[in-house]
């Protein structure tokens, strides 16, 4: 194996990593925003009220969007797995 082959894959990792964390994160980030303004309005600053909203908008993402998310892991598997051959000569 190659030098660039190898920071090739490394890359494409990162990168499929980053699609498929964004959005939950992006999900949570915009929730905990919107409860953290509704806490200083209200100044109600109750620590366990940030995280359960959070928490319900992650497995709410990833519910919805499992399927896709299973499905890029597993066809990104698919490709290393048969590419092993022509790059191990």
């Amino acid at each position: 194996m190659e030098q660039d082959l190898i920071v090739s894959l490394g890359q494409r990792a990162l990168e499929m990593t980053l699609l498929l964390s964004m959005p939950v994160l992006l999900a949570t980030f915009l929730v905990g925003l919107v409860v953290s303004i509704l806490q200083a309005a209200t100044q109600i600053q109750e620590m366990t009220l940030a995280y359960i909203p959070k928490v319900i908008t992650a497995f709410l993402v990833i519910f919805f969007l499992g399927g896709w998310m299973l499905m890029k892991v597993v066809d990104f598997a698919k490709e290393i797995f048969v590419n092993i051959p022509v790059w191990i000569k």
